[in-house]
């Protein structure tokens, strides 16, 4: 159903009258959502928080087919206790260093196991750092240019056309500062 149909208030009401309804109440509307009974083991407060849940999804959709992937992916890294699986790997390697020059000053950070040295200090964050040299609010990977790796292989099918590919004659401007 698509947003603009979707009765908010109605919805949120709703969901408020949860936590009021009892077990039996709760678990007929566990199987009316979910198209089987809830498993026993589930206690009431997380059985009404997981109905109110798939209330939302049927109402505004749920998880991205992506999302849900990496979510396998992570739950499978854990269980197989391979963390750096889990974290992913836009980790930033224990040792690499990152060098950017801000305001005519070049600044050296190496990451650590648990984040990251600048200036004799450590940081937990790459974000941390930046705002720690320039004093306002910067995403650590922007700051210092690294670029996240993709979820996916985009490129797969071939490189995609851009809009300067569509017209032969136009030309790209470059953007001044």
């Amino acid at each position: 159903m698509p947003r603009g149909t979707i009765d908010d208030a109605a919805l949120e009401t709703e969901i408020g009258q949860l936590p009021a309804l009892s077990l039996i109440e709760l678990r007929n509307r566990w199987k009316m959502l979910f198209g089987n009974s809830a498993p026993k083991s589930l206690r009431r407060n997380f059985l009404a928080r997981a109905v109110a849940y798939q209330m939302q999804v049927e109402a505004y959709g749920g998880l991205s087919v992506a999302i849900k992937r990496r979510l396998r992916e992570i739950a499978d890294a854990v269980r197989n206790g391979d963390a750096n699986a889990a974290l992913g790997s836009n980790r930033i390697k224990p040792g690499t260093q990152m060098i950017r020059q801000w305001q005519n000053t070049t600044h050296k950070v190496t990451a650590l196991n648990g984040g990251f040295e600048w200036d004799g200090r450590t940081y937990k964050s790459l974000s941390a750092v930046a705002n720690a040299i320039t004093g306002t609010n910067w995403n650590g990977y922007a700051f210092f240019g690294i670029k996240r790796a993709p979820s996916s292989n985009k490129n797969a099918a071939g490189p995609r056309r851009s809009k300067l590919d569509a017209v032969p004659h136009a030309e790209a401007a470059p953007v001044s500062p």
